[in-house]
């Protein structure tokens, strides 16, 4: 909601017209299902869609066999139980989604007898938040399973069913970094649908020219961007920058800032048993290096950057590095690109990145909970996320899939993208509930400030601790 995955985060100023690539991209990353009830939550509304909007540009060939939909699992026996019966799914609300989802409830139907009413998600994430937040409200049954983002599982936890007497074994075949963010006081409440994670791209051609190889650490990176952009500069390149990344105070800076202190052993703002780690030296340290790439490796500019903004810089060729989603690959390398041909594709510095997504939930208001949930399975297995990497490119949730000769053919960039995952840190919304929106709030805002060099990184994430612990009432989460 990936992290993050609205442009999730954004409507940018002033930019130049979009193609219809990128029109289509940013309508995927408007469906997120976020709050706005306050300007702390606004800001995770513009900060979450990028993050699920996963590789849905980087589609395979959508040829007639990769849109066929797989047979469902145990059929015969949920038919002959729930045949004839019928609930609701709230799914994907953009073009080729929402096609998939159609697909794979014919198919459901089909196979159980059960009939599938869709109802695509708002595009406008306030609409999409306020259609669930109005049926959680009032405990109504018209809704069965729905797609919510990264973060809603712990936010959104109460009000939704526990899977794992359906999941059975599935929870151990998914990335476990997910399946944590997914199951929120011991109950599993959402089943992992699709993945995001951070990644690094780089100019191949670049780090060619000037001998460098792909940096492992962020000190490393600060070095190679600083030495790359100056001799462009040199060269007559003055608007070459190093690395650009999402330094606005959102959702986004949430995500990049806790790459940054996790990859350092800097803890994760909040830990799973709800103690607050945040003011630390790790941490303090990771945060005041960041600070020192503004106006030397990255553009002040950058403090008001999200996904697009830094995009927008390294697709026009000026910028060495940048932190981004998965989307951005297909956009970098579409026809007409700047630097299409020359874009890699890494992992973060220290291998640690923001992981992002899609979940399916079935609401515990729902009448039929059990053949939901068999619909939850099917939507969420093997067979489905194989069709959904091959047919749209969305980045599947189980490892043992990027091993696939077929999903490694369609996307060559999935074997990074799978050992990111393995790597993923999760932002601490399992454990901090309800209270998410105001814990990324404060800490985008204590980040910031460093960043803006308005308070030094110590007494920053100091302040921030107090600010947590009062949101926490005394860290009781």
């Amino acid at each position: 909601m990936g992290g993050a995955s609205a442009a999730r985060r954004r409507t940018p100023a002033a930019r130049p017209r979009r193609t219809p690539h990128e029109q289509a991209v940013g309508r995927v990353k408007r469906r997120v299902v976020v709050l706005v009830a306050s300007t702390a939550v606004l800001a995770l509304a513009v900060g979450l869609s990028v993050a699920a909007a996963g590789t849905r540009g980087s589609a395979a060939k959508h040829t007639t066999a990769a849109m066929k939909a797989p047979k469902v699992p145990n059929a015969a026996a949920i038919k002959a139980k729930y045949g004839g019966q019928s609930i609701t799914f709230i799914g994907d609300s953009v073009g080729g989604g929402h096609t998939r989802d159609l697909a794979i409830a014919k198919r459901f139907t089909h196979d159980t007898g059960i009939k599938v009413k869709i109802i695509p998600h708002s595009t406008a994430s306030d609409q999409a938040y306020a259609q669930l937040a109005r049926t959680f409200s009032a405990h109504s049954s018209s809704i069965d399973v729905a797609m919510i983002d990264v973060v809603w599982p712990g936010i959104r936890a109460r009000h939704l069913l526990d899977l794992r007497r359906y999941a059975g074994d599935r929870p151990a075949k998914n990335c476990a970094a997910i399946v944590a963010n997914d199951t929120v006081r011991g109950r599993l409440v959402a089943m992992p649908w699709f993945a995001d994670v951070g990644l690094l791209y780089y100019r191949k051609d670049l780090l060619a020219k000037y001998g460098v190889e792909v940096p492992r650490s962020w000190p490393a990176l600060a070095a190679a961007a600083r030495r790359i952009q100056d001799a462009e500069r040199a060269a007559g390149k003055d608007r070459m920058w190093g690395f650009v990344w999402q330094g606005r105070a959102y959702e986004g800076l949430t995500c990049d800032a806790l790459e940054w202190i996790a990859s350092q052993d800097g803890g994760h703002i909040v830990e799973p048993d709800g103690r607050i780690s945040i003011d630390n030296p790790r941490a303090a340290r990771a945060i005041s290096a960041a600070a020192g790439w503004v106006g030397t490796i990255s553009p002040r500019g950058v403090l008001n950057y999200a996904e697009e903004e830094a995009r927008g810089v390294f697709q026009s060729g000026n910028a060495v590095f940048m932190r981004n989603w998965p989307y951005a690959r297909a956009l970098a390398e579409s026809e007409g690109s700047p630097v299409r041909g020359r874009v890699g594709v890494a992992e973060l510095a220290e291998g640690v990145g923001a992981l992002g997504g899609a979940q399916l939930a079935v609401s515990r208001y729902s009448r039929h909970p059990a053949f939901a949930a068999s619909l939850v399975m099917a939507l969420t297995g093997r067979a489905e996320q194989k069709r959904r990497a091959l047919a749209g490119g969305f980045n599947p949730t189980l490892p043992g899939l990027y091993r696939d000769p077929e999903i490694r053919r369609a996307n060559p960039y999935y074997e990074v993208i799978a050992q990111a995952l393995a790597h993923a840190v999760a932002r601490p919304a399992a454990v901090t509930g309800t209270r998410y929106n105001r814990v990324s709030s404060a800490f985008a805002n204590a980040v910031h400030a460093v960043l803006a060099g308005q308070a030094d990184a110590a007494t920053a994430l100091h302040s921030l601790e107090g600010n947590l612990m009062r949101i926490s009432r005394g860290g009781r989460w």
